[in-house]
């Protein structure tokens, strides 16, 4: 379902750990997905953030996935779907 909603939002998102805590910081995000397969000390931030803000956290299980769903040829820890 996850990785669904992130291809299916394939021009509103805002991949990568920098760009994703950035866009939160603006106000620009409804929600993020963070993958589970990632390094804690990667992701804690945006976690952090997250819950500072009140924004939903979708987790998935592979960043490689998370990737493919982004259309990109690598994996991302983190995705931020915008407004």
């Amino acid at each position: 379902m996850s990785y669904e909603k992130v291809a299916q939002a394939n021009t509103g998102i805002v991949i990568g750990t920098k760009q994703t805590l950035k866009a939160m910081k603006q106000g620009r995000v409804n929600s993020v997905v963070i993958a589970n397969d990632a390094a804690e000390q990667i992701t804690s931030q945006v976690r952090k953030l997250a819950e500072e803000l009140g924004i939903p956290v979708i987790q998935v299980d592979s960043m490689k996935r998370l990737g493919e769903a982004c259309g990109i040829d690598v994996g991302t820890a983190t995705v931020a779907i915008k407004r």
